[in-house]
């Protein structure tokens, strides 16, 4: 059942980013973002590569397969970062796309920290994965909050119903494991347990909510 949950919530976060644009959407001249803008795009590219490349690894470490469905769903996410990045014509961050590898200092040194604190157990890996989506909440709403451009604003929305699906999937597994309730790493309790309570979402942009 817990596959087949995961599954799921793999289908669910990817339906985010196959909406059709719109016809005239290439006849639309794009312009300039402002600095804060930018750098929220550059640095969520890799925060969602992160996340792949972390679970990735613990897939490899561990064998579990919520780790390898949702390191798909966060390719999907960096892949659609991507596509914003070349919209508003910024040089990409992610010039070579191997595991572990990246152009920001403070996410390569996360990335071994994260790895590090994974290996330990299973648990440990659940538990970081946890963390990692906790994290792209708080920091999708802060980018959210930097830009006006809605397009931009729509993607990062669709990213953050990913990442509550994805701390779904990993609160579940964990609590199963402990047989004691999630404690929140980074969010306010009320907020984790709002989220957790509540069910599976799918994007706006296919008719569901």
């Amino acid at each position: 059942m817990l596959i087949k949950k995961a599954v799921m919530i793999l289908s669910l976060t990817t339906i985010a980013f196959t909406a059709t644009p719109h016809a005239d959407e290439a006849e639309v001249a794009v312009l300039p973002l402002e600095y804060e803008e930018e750098q929220s795009l550059l640095f969520m590219r890799e925060e969602e590569k992160l996340a792949r490349d972390v679970y990735l690894t613990f897939y490899e470490e561990w064998g579990k397969p919520v780790f390898s469905n949702i390191a798909q769903s966060e390719q999907t996410h960096t892949d659609a970062v991507a596509e914003k990045i070349e919209k508003y014509g910024l040089p990409d961050p992610v010039v070579d796309d191997p595991v572990g590898i990246f152009v920001n200092s403070f996410l390569l040194e996360k990335y071994y920290e994260l790895v590090a604190k994974g290996q330990l157990s299973e648990l440990d890996a659940l538990m970081v994965g946890a963390f990692i989506e906790e994290l792209d909440i708080i920091d999708l709403q802060e980018s959210i909050e930097k830009t006006d451009e809605a397009d931009i604003q729509e993607l990062y929305s669709n990213l953050m119903r990913g990442s509550r699906n994805h701390l779904r999937a990993f609160v579940e597994l964990i609590e199963d494991a402990t047989g004691e309730d999630y404690k929140a790493q980074l969010l306010d309790q009320d907020a984790v347990d709002a989220i957790v309570n509540s069910p599976l979402e799918t994007s706006r942009s296919s008719g569901r909510s």
